[in-house]
């Protein structure tokens, strides 16, 4: 929780806010963020490597699934000129295939960090493995449909691990 406040207050301190029209890339002395860094920060998910290892590091370690929730990490798989994949943080859920993200380093914003972009589910299950993006420049949703793995949640894989539950009968006359 600490650090996803501190995520928003640095975003606040620094002004980075979604602007109408492409942002432009990163300049000297503004921070340069990659989609990793900005996402292990913003939903507290500490997994290291390239976006395209997120998944696969995930499975054992935390919950994962094909339904959003905020805070949690939308994983891409690497497509096209995406090599590495993506990853961006869940900041609304509005219905059942449309969420609003926040993510650093997407398309005409090198090195910026996007607050609320709208992303669509367009798969034909509906299960988030194919997704478009909002693009500000054409004020619509893009052309290109990213493939997905899905969401990883900041929840253990297993809600037990590393917990210790105790139990007791209660005592006659105890509720």
């Amino acid at each position: 929780m600490m650090k996803r406040l501190a995520a928003a207050a640095v975003a606040a301190t620094l002004g980075i806010v979604a602007s109408v029209g492409t942002a432009p890339a990163a300049t000297a002395g503004e921070p340069y963020w990659q989609c990793v860094t900005f996402a292990r920060m913003f939903s507290g998910i500490e997994i290291f490597g390239d976006a395209h290892t997120w998944w696969s590091q995930a499975q054992s370690r935390f919950q994962t699934g094909a339904r959003p929730r905020t805070g949690s990490v939308l994983a891409f798989q690497p497509n096209g000129r995406m090599s590495r994949g993506h990853v961006a943080v869940v900041s609304e859920v509005l219905t059942d295939r449309v969420i609003r993200v926040t993510h650093a380093n997407w398309g005409g914003s090198r090195g910026k960090v996007e607050e609320n972009v709208t992303v669509v589910d367009v798969s034909d299950r509906g299960d988030w493995s194919a997704v478009k993006v909002w693009y500000n420049p054409i004020n619509d949703l893009g052309t290109t449909v990213y493939p997905t793995w899905g969401f990883i949640h900041n929840a253990p894989a297993r809600p037990s691990d590393g917990l210790l539950m105790a139990s007791a009968t209660a005592a006659p006359g105890q509720p």
